[in-house]
């Protein structure tokens, strides 16, 4: 017996607990059939769930948040979703994303809509839990943070440290492990930055972008390309084109960093001729501290010795 013939074989007549309908762990495997089929469950079997989801009663986290997980990872997700937020299963159990639904972006603009922007993100991004996990609540914080100008455009300001912060509760409600739930956090929060990337930047800000997001660099690169889903013409070729080119220069600058040190040849030499420092351990640590420099991106890598050696006498260091 299938899994909706079970459901409709328990209706929901106010009996025992083997109702189906009265366990939200069997809305979540409805919703993974959905994404993996790519078809809707009877309409009698919507309807059945949709008018017992009052009665619905808790789910184990780590069972619940599983079953959801393999939906989300699914080919047919937005139709997936979009079936939880038809029996109401959203709005119970993810009123932060419910929220979104028919929350605008830009009036007037029905593609602007946060929830229909959302599940097209979560299609685009790659099948991973915690990426999709990222793009499906990467604006929650939209809803709080919305705010009309004068001119009549609308602005988010901060929205993404805002969602980084609703995500705590959301987090604990569905039992996310402590990895898990750090990158989706950290996605959450940092989902805006890729896109902020500037042929102008130097190759220090780089370096700093990329140990700043470190591990969690791929994943954030990933999500940024799903969040892409404007349908201006050229506007989508080249916010993709703006992250690729951002991904090249990571590569081209760690394989680059790889072959070369980030200080000159012989700067040691010249640090104690200009300074008469001896070959002892204040040369050592004049030259930790000029990497230590680098890697804050206060100093470039790769100049010429006076470069260092007018850092190194304007911070008084020797």
């Amino acid at each position: 017996m299938s899994l909706y013939e079970r459901i409709l074989s328990c209706a929901p007549d106010g009996g025992g607990a083997s109702d189906l309908t009265r366990d939200p762990l069997v809305v979540a495997r409805c919703a993974t059939e959905i994404a993996t089929s790519g078809e809707p469950p009877p309409p009698e079997v919507t309807t059945a769930l949709r008018n017992a989801n009052a009665a619905w009663g808790a789910a184990p986290a780590s069972a619940f948040t599983a079953e959801l997980t393999l939906a989300l990872v699914g080919r047919d997700v937005p139709l997936a979703l979009q079936w939880l937020h038809d029996v109401g299963w959203m709005a119970r159990f993810l009123p932060e994303l419910h929220a979104t639904v028919d929350f605008s972006q830009e009036a007037g603009r029905k593609h602007k809509d946060v929830w229909e922007h959302t599940k097209q993100v979560v299609q685009q991004s790659v099948p991973r839990p915690e990426v999709r996990w990222g793009a499906l609540l990467h604006d929650i914080g939209k809803v709080p943070t919305r705010k009309f100008l004068p001119d009549g455009a609308v602005t988010f300001h901060g929205h993404a440290e805002v969602g980084a912060r609703m995500f705590g509760p959301v987090a604990q409600r569905f039992g996310f492990e402590r990895p898990a739930s750090k990158k989706i956090r950290f996605l959450i929060l940092h989902h805006l930055r890729p896109g902020q990337y500037q042929p102008s930047w130097t190759d220090s800000a780089v370096r700093r972008f990329t140990r700043e997001l470190d591990e969690y660099l791929p994943d954030l690169l990933d999500l940024s390309r799903a969040d892409i889903t404007s349908k201006r013409p050229g506007r989508r070729q080249a916010l993709v084109q703006q992250i690729h080119d951002l991904s090249v220069r990571i590569e081209d600058l760690r394989a680059l960093d790889a072959k070369q040190p980030p200080l000159p040849t012989g700067l040691g030499l010249a640090i104690m001729a200009r300074f008469g420092v001896p070959q002892t351990k204040q040369l050592g640590d004049l030259i930790k501290e000029l990497k230590a420099a680098c890697e804050r991106g206060e100093l470039e890598e790769r100049r010429e010795d006076d470069y260092y050696l007018d850092w190194i006498a304007t911070h008084g260091l020797v």
